[in-house]
């Protein structure tokens, strides 16, 4: 199996190095790793390193924004690029844990799963403020009343899907709000979320945390729009 892992890249110079390193690090039988990162028009030295990472790391795709264009713009184009037989999203901070790649794709087989989520709440989580746990835990409500599913965590990073799926997805959201439309359109085809438990380290907004409550109204909005249009 081919594993397609797309990372969405703004100003993160501190952690971009080590996160590639530790996906690198991730060993898993009979499974090939494609690394692809989107420079997302950063403005604090992370496109230098970038540069040169991609220079001295020649298995690494690496594709660069001009302009910043916001998470679900990278990923549009991260998946784009893709060839995987799965794909899934890794942040370029260091919140989630590349091994937990492993929980996700023994879940494949253990429960016969398309798509298989890591939960964050069902798992072990760590430094995630209130606002932030209200907002997901409100908009995973939602997802569970719109669509009549028991999801525990909508709003998480890993998402393991197939790839075939996600590269002819139209996807529509630029920002943040990808995480409910990309939600909504693999309820809406059919396929059943397992999720499965991962760790989880939140950064605060000081750290370079960029999600703000502007981001949960949108996502809301969009759960709403996505159940009832493309």
């Amino acid at each position: 199996m081919k594993l397609s892992v797309v990372i969405p890249v703004y100003n993160e110079k501190n952690t971009i190095q080590e996160i590639v390193k530790m996906v690198k690090n991730v060993e898993i039988p009979d499974v090939e790793k494609e690394l692809i990162l989107v420079e997302d028009g950063s403005k604090d030295g992370t496109l230098d390193i970038l540069k040169k990472m991609k220079e001295e790391q020649k298995d690494l795709n690496v594709y660069f924004h001009k302009v910043n264009s916001g998470k679900g713009a990278s990923l549009r184009d991260g998946f784009k690029l893709s060839t995987g037989d799965y794909v899934i999203v890794q942040d370029a901070d260091l919140e989630y844990d590349p091994q937990d790649y492993k929980k996700l794709i023994n879940a494949l087989k253990d429960y016969n799963a398309k798509v298989v989520y890591g939960s964050r709440f069902a798992g072990d989580y760590k430094d995630m403020t209130s606002l932030h746990y209200i907002g997901n835990k409100v908009l995973t409500l939602l997802t569970n009343i719109l669509f009549g599913v028991k999801l525990n965590d909508m709003e998480t990073c890993y998402k393991l899907i197939p790839g075939d799926f996600i590269r002819k997805m139209n996807i529509r959201s630029n920002r943040f709000n990808f995480e409910p439309e990309i939600t909504a359109k693999i309820l809406k085809s059919g396929m059943k979320i397992v999720e499965v438990p991962i760790s989880y380290k939140g950064r605060t907004w000081s750290e370079g945390k960029k999600i703000t409550w502007k981001d949960g109204i949108s996502a809301l909005l969009t759960l709403i729009k996505f159940r009832f249009l493309d």
